[in-house]
């Protein structure tokens, strides 16, 4: 039986993907984040929240005062226009021991998805990626191992999307990426296999990796904040619910030593040093949070009588682009669920759609697809290319360009269209049985012809 007690193992974990299969006597293990998690986070999604490490540090009635307490810096982050519309309105303010204040580039990754720009690739063909290899050693930290697969548009445009991916076997030393033990400015975050983590456009962080070596999958977004998909007609609840997303307390570290901050502007590396700590806030208000989801805690929904309803059920999270009628991206996951439908192919049917997926596989196997797909691999199909479907999913309504790494990667694998060969043509078995229908026709519109 699946309890909270014998969850000992993060891997124990897993098992509640599959919660169908596992429970005994109806019970299902209820927990708002997992034994093993260090940290307190507060739950909800969009909120005004605020958090102190110090209690009546933040000021009351205003939000910059002449003299903040303990001499902190009020120092305030925004992520929209100033005359953005309040409810999306992006912002948050920092109370910080001291205020915020070149790398070389990393030649494995990419922001220009442009066809113009000779370093990415179009292909039409569906394309997939063995698991990307974690490199030996220990002196590959997280901003060094990533890798860029594919996108579209450019952050100058601030409209696009990117996907990485992530290898990494050490820890980042006194440097933070000015973007999985995860410390940011507002707080800590306790990431594990199975959960996502959203950190926001220009907030500081450093990444552990404290179980050894580490890879995963990254959604990088350009002019968008994700959001909650709308509802609809499911109603009050259901998909991801907003209860279910953590952001983190207030965290702070006072060192007097050298750190180096890494910021990544259009698409570019950069670095600045400096002689303190810059994960110093000692207490914060507002939306604009870091944040992290169990994808164990998705409500899926699904068809009761027949035929399968759209993947648009499983979207986590949206992001909006300038076309109210098509997403810039969503994050979709395609977890064990209960299938009830009656008379209906049981695997996703065959379908063309206008949007471009990039996939990945978290662990286990993958019973959708036709070829060898492995944890830790990735696949790519641009819209209108037949296909199926997959564990989790970055979708969008813009088409992607490979990028050089991955284009010339020897993890690159073409799907071989001759997959499809050994399927039956069923239809032309029935070759005399046509033909008497459409003479039949034909016969039944010569007499309409004739009256």
């Amino acid at each position: 039986m699946l309890t909270l007690a014998n969850l000992k193992f993060p891997i124990k974990y897993q098992d509640i993907f599959h919660w169908a299969e596992t429970q005994k006597d109806g019970a299902v293990p209820s927990f708002g984040t997992r034994k093993n998690d260090p940290y307190e986070y507060q739950s909800g999604f969009n909120n005004t929240f605020a958090s102190e490490a110090v209690p009546g540090t933040p000021p009351q009635g205003q939000n910059s005062p002449r003299n903040v307490r303990f001499g902190l810096y009020a120092e305030q982050m925004i992520a929209s226009a100033f005359v953005a519309p309040r409810h999306l309105k992006k912002k948050a303010w920092l109370y910080r021991a001291r205020p915020s204040a070149d790398l070389p580039d990393n030649p494995d990754t990419e922001s220009n998805f442009l066809p113009i720009n000779s370093r990415v690739h179009i292909s039409p063909t569906q394309l997939a990626w063995l698991p990307f290899e974690i490199p030996a050693g220990n002196d590959v930290d997280f901003v060094a191992g990533l890798k860029t697969i594919a996108g579209s548009g450019d952050p100058t445009l601030r409209e696009g999307i990117a996907t990485h991916i992530y290898v990494a076997n050490s820890n980042m030393k006194n440097s933070a990426f000015g973007t999985l033990d995860i410390q940011t400015e507002f707080g800590m975050l306790f990431v594990q296999p199975g959960e996502i983590v959203v950190i926001q456009r220009g907030q500081k962080f450093k990444v552990a990796v404290p179980d050894g070596p580490s890879h995963g999958y990254i959604l990088e977004i350009w002019g968008s904040n994700f959001e909650l998909p709308e509802l609809g007609p499911l109603g009050a609840n259901g998909l991801a619910n907003a209860r279910d997303f953590f952001h983190p307390t207030a965290h702070y570290e006072i060192k007097q030593e050298s750190w180096s901050v890494i910021y990544k502007l259009g698409g570019k590396f950069f670095q600045s040093t400096q002689q303190h700590s810059p994960l110093d806030v000692v207490a914060w208000h507002g939306n604009y949070v870091p944040y992290k989801y169990g994808l164990t805690k998705f409500v899926n929904v699904g068809s009761i009588s027949v035929d399968h309803i759209d993947p648009s059920i499983f979207c986590v999270l949206t992001a909006r682009s300038r076309d109210p009628a098509a997403p810039l991206a969503d994050f979709l996951i395609f977890s064990p669920r209960w299938d009830a439908a009656s008379h209906t192919y049981r695997p996703p049917y065959y379908h063309r759609n206008v949007a471009s997926e990039f996939m990945g596989l978290l662990y286990g196997e993958y019973g959708g697809r036709s070829d060898d797909f492995l944890p830790g691999g990735a696949s790519y199909e641009c819209g209108m290319v037949p296909h199926g479907a997959i564990a989790f999913v970055f979708e969008s309504s813009r088409p992607f360009t490979i990028t050089d790494y991955a284009w010339n990667s020897n993890r690159k694998r073409e799907h071989d269209p001759k997959m499809w060969d050994n399927l039956v043509d069923n239809f032309s078995k029935h070759e005399g049985e046509v033909k008497k229908l459409l003479a039949l026709r034909l016969t039944k519109a010569n007499r309409n012809g004739n009256q």
